[in-house]
């Protein structure tokens, strides 16, 4: 299980998709799952691997999408109330469980967050510095336009520059620039006016791209677009918002709304649960806890 767990992040790395991996690092016995048991979660809160049963899941899935809205690693405690809160320093996560185990199981949760894609478009120095330096601090560089790249930087020096920044408006990329003079920038925007984009569409394109450094080389050039790039990179909201939780209304535990596998409906209200357990006993007798519950 481990190495299909490595295996898929590996393969979520290569795809460029945020995953969270979880590791267990200790455990109190009884527990189902031992030291260096792993799993993944993705960002629609899908789970592979094995860190716990049906007790650990949830909460690991909850500080999971947690750690993708932050990007920030966590330790998270899980166990009885009263015994897992038993000397947890201040930077640990603890989570109370319901389970009948009595186990105690702590557990690393690192987010793995993509890095963003650059199509340096051209063949110029600027544009083979710019790939090269892109690269050397951990983006992702194509040379090409494709959809879903995050930012397109076109410095082929006029060898198709109308058609290169077409495609990046197209593709929909969040940065898009165009390295040349302010005088050639306006002719190639007022061409592309001519082919039909609109001026809502051209004021994406940032040209002269990079930071305004005065006379500078092709090597320089690219130096001041990729500060520009990462300014803006820092700038953007790259990560997904923090999960809607709920309460479980049985035993008051916090769980994510949107992958909850347990859910009942009672008057106009859904409820939402850790396990199939809590859900019965909610199902058996509702009346006595509506009311319990926050969504």
């Amino acid at each position: 299980m481990v190495n299909k767990v490595l295996v898929e992040a590996a393969n979520l790395v290569q795809a460029g998709e945020p995953f969270a991996l979880v590791t267990v690092i200790d455990v109190e016995r009884p527990t189902s799952t031992r030291r260096g048991d792993r799993a993944l979660v993705t960002q629609d809160g899908r789970l592979t691997g094995w860190v716990g049963g049906a007790c650990s899941e949830p909460i690991v899935i909850r500080e999971a999408l947690r750690a993708l809205a932050d990007g920030e690693a966590r330790r998270v405690r899980i166990g009885p109330p009263g015994r897992v809160e038993e000397g947890a320093p201040a930077d640990l996560v603890v989570a109370a469980s319901s389970c009948a185990s009595e186990g105690v199981v702590e557990v690393l949760v690192e987010p793995e967050l993509p890095a963003p894609t650059l199509s340096a478009v051209g063949g110029s120095p600027a544009a083979e510095t710019l790939a090269r330096l892109a690269a050397e601090i951990g983006w992702r560089v194509e040379r090409e336009v494709r959809a879903g790249v995050d930012a397109v930087v076109v410095a082929t020096m006029g060898h198709g520059d109308e058609e290169a920044l077409t495609a990046a408006l197209e593709a929909g990329a969040g940065y898009v620039g165009l390295v040349t003079s302010s005088r050639r920038a306006g002719a190639v925007l007022a061409e592309l006016r001519e082919r039909g984009l609109s001026d809502d569409v051209l004021a994406l394109v940032r040209s002269p791209a990079g930071l305004d450094l005065g006379p500078s080389s092709q090597q320089e050039i690219a130096v001041a677009v990729l500060a520009e790039l990462v300014a803006w990179r820092h700038e953007r909201s790259a990560v997904p918002p923090s999960p809607a939780t709920a309460v479980d209304p049985v035993c008051g535990m916090e769980v994510v709304a949107g992958t909850a596998r347990e859910t009942a409906v009672h008057g106009d209200e859904t409820f939402y649960f850790c396990g199939a357990g809590c859900r019965s006993r909610f199902e058996a007798d509702p009346e006595r806890y509506v009311g319990v519950s926050a969504a």
